[in-house]
């Protein structure tokens, strides 16, 4: 056997389980400049209604929750390989459960092309940056 051939095989293996992750990174201030120069258009066609009342609760969290939620739908895309499929920013959706706990539910032809409902999320803010990771 080749040097390395194990290895290779183990992440053929991982991918053919199912295994899948995205990443992606979000300046709160470019989601602001969005909202300043778009109003309710960029977040009516970016983000559910569950997502926008959300946001919108607290007035002066608004660029901050949008941006961790286009921050996860960034990063869904790339877990699921979405980038060419013509899906809507809405069927990609960050909800909470009771507790807070923060999930990412896909909906339509996002659900279809992903194989999945729903995903593991990991959401974080830091500055004028918000972070989130999917997990599938």
């Amino acid at each position: 056997m080749m040097a390395g051939m194990g290895d290779r095989t183990s992440t053929t293996n991982r991918q053919a389980n199912g295994l899948r992750i995205g990443m992606d990174m979000v300046k709160v201030a470019d989601v602001q400049g969005s909202m300043d120069d778009f109003g309710g258009r960029f977040v009516e066609r970016l983000f559910s209604p569950a997502e926008q009342a959300h946001a919108l609760s607290v007035p002066a969290l608004t660029a901050r929750r949008l941006a961790v939620r286009f921050a996860a739908k960034e990063a869904a895309i790339k877990a699921f390989d979405l980038s060419q499929a013509g899906v809507s920013w809405r069927e990609l959706e960050v909800v909470c459960d009771e507790r807070g706990v923060s999930r990412l539910r896909l909906h339509g032809r996002a659900a279809a092309l992903a194989g999945v409902r729903e995903a593991r999320l990991s959401l974080s803010q830091a500055g004028d940056h918000a972070v989130a990771v999917v997990l599938a």
